[in-house]
């Protein structure tokens, strides 16, 4: 079978957004909603222009790239970026509002953070009607705009070094700088076993039956 080419995210959703103008675009991306642990991260980034060529093959959707590529991007954007800011809601804010307020609440707050403020967001596939500044939501967009991929890698790589550097060693056993909260076979032995941690959510259904189970 022929393979198949992935297209790369561009700039032509932020180019068609300006129309000739000035406007300030912000991408906006979240990573950890699915996980049984940590916090939702969300980043949002404005860049100068379109990526320059020679970084274009790093600057794409996290979730396709390889470790040491998210590490390279990451280390380049922020300082390339205008701006970029970063929010995240933590397990016990998911498990009080539910996961989708919460990561909005996330994003809400990245926004928020930049300075200076954007005139525009593009937003994976979320709308965020508390805020007035003008938006365009977009399923995928983190496979579509380079401001959202530029968002995603920035939230990936914080998320993961905080679930590696910090939670790993607060809360040993669970081998988090392993999955980062993610229910992988380990960590169900690990909660099974341990029960959960502070930073676990107690509403999504996994740690809940646990949970169950233990008491």
């Amino acid at each position: 079978m022929p393979k198949t080419t992935r297209t790369l995210p561009d700039f032509s959703i932020e180019t068609d957004i300006a129309n000739g103008s000035k406007l300030l675009i912000a991408g906006v991306d979240e990573v950890g909603r699915g996980t049984l642990a940590g916090p939702v991260i969300a980043t949002a980034a404005i860049l100068p222009g379109p990526v320059p060529q020679e970084h274009r093959l790093i600057i794409n959707d996290s979730k396709v790239l390889s470790v040491s590529q998210r590490e390279r991007a990451f280390a380049w954007l922020i300082d390339w970026c205008v701006s970029y800011g970063v929010g995240a809601s933590t397990a016990a804010e998911i498990d009080s509002v539910g996961i989708v307020p919460a990561t909005k609440l996330a994003m809400s707050r990245a926004i928020a953070s930049l300075e200076p403020q954007p005139d525009h967001l593009i937003i994976d596939a979320v709308d965020l009607d508390q805020i007035s500044i003008p938006q365009t939501s977009i399923i995928k967009a983190d496979t579509r705009s380079q401001s959202v991929a530029a968002a995603s890698i920035i939230a990936k790589v914080t998320r993961d070094r905080l679930m590696a550097e910090v939670f790993d060693s607060e809360f040993p056993g669970y081998g988090f700088s392993a999955h980062k909260g993610y229910g992988t076979a380990i960590h169900m032995s690990a909660l099974k076993k341990l029960g959960a941690s502070p930073i676990h959510r107690r509403s999504f259904k996994p740690v809940k039956d646990v949970l169950v189970v233990n008491e």
